[in-house]
Order: C-alpha cells, then structure tokens, then sequence
C-alpha cells in the first residue's frame, strides 16, 4: 500500500507540471521581471493575447474553473514571434512562470516580505 500512495504524490506532483517547484521573482530573466510590472500596474501590454484566457488545456496548473487563469508574454530576446515564456496569473494572486510554453511551471513566490 505504501507503493500507492507514493505513486499517487508522484503522478499528482506531474499531472500539475510542478517539477520546477517555486522561484523567487528575482531569480527571474528581466524580461519576466518587465511583465510582472506591467502586470502590476495593467499595462499596456505589447500583445493583444496577454490578458486573455488560460486554459490550462495541459493540465499542469492546479484544475480550476474556466476563466480563472489569465496569460502574459514574457519576450524573448531573438524570438521571431511570442517565444515559449508566459507568465500564468490565477484569480487568487498566484502567479506561474513557463519557459517552455506551457510543458512545466514554477509557481513565482510572492515577493512582499512575510
């Protein structure tokens, strides 16, 4: 029985795309850091997308009803077009971070002092 439950915290821990676990905003490229403040302070954004519904077709974020996480362009340098980063913003306040469109997420820790 031991076997199962570590295979369920296992399958649990990937269905959510969490291998990343957390990072610290600062840890950030400073592209990402850019769209943070932006997101702080609503904009503009350089996209039409940002700001529009997330999915979550992928299944890596915690499952939550439709229209409750919103995407944001994270630019990368050298890209012909969007790039792979996004910023995840959920209804909450938490925030997730992708460098890889959408295949794995860290949740970014809340920067204000505990």
């Amino acid at each position: 029985m031991k076997w199962l439950a570590c295979l369920a915290l296992v399958l649990a821990g990937a269905a959510f795309g969490f291998e990343g676990g957390e990072v610290d905003p600062a840890e950030l490229p400073p592209q990402a850091r850019e769209t943070l403040e932006l997101m702080a302070s609503g904009g503009p954004f350089p996209h039409v997308q940002d700001g529009r519904i997330f999915h979550n077709r992928e299944r890596r974020l915690p499952l939550r009803r439709r229209g409750y996480y919103r995407e944001y362009t994270v630019k990368t340098p050298g890209a012909p077009d969007r790039g792979a980063r996004r910023i995840v913003a959920g209804e909450g306040g938490e925030l997730y971070y992708t460098a890889d469109h959408y295949r794995t997420f860290r949740r970014i820790r809340d920067p204000s002092p505990r």
